[in-house]
């Protein structure tokens, strides 16, 4: 599943984060709960609109494309 995250991370979200700066890293998966830790890099650490890039773009994008994911929580 984390290949599959990657992939999907890397078509789709950080392009995005990429252009503003910012990136995202995979930090764990944890397959049986379904719960994906990441961390904002770049600018996007520091950016008081994270919590929304989070939820509305990281997590929307991974639940969508891969429906193991149940959440997505920042670190």
């Amino acid at each position: 599943m984390r290949d599959q995250i990657e992939d999907v991370l890397n078509k789709f979200v950080r392009p995005q984060l990429q252009m503003d700066g910012g990136d995202v890293e995979v930090v764990d998966v944890d397959e049986g709960s379904g719960v994906v830790k990441v961390k904002l890099t770049g600018a996007c650490g520091g950016c008081p609109m994270s919590q929304l890039t989070l939820q509305m773009g990281v997590e929307r994008v991974l639940k969508e494309k891969i429906p193991e994911v149940n959440s997505v929580v920042a670190i």
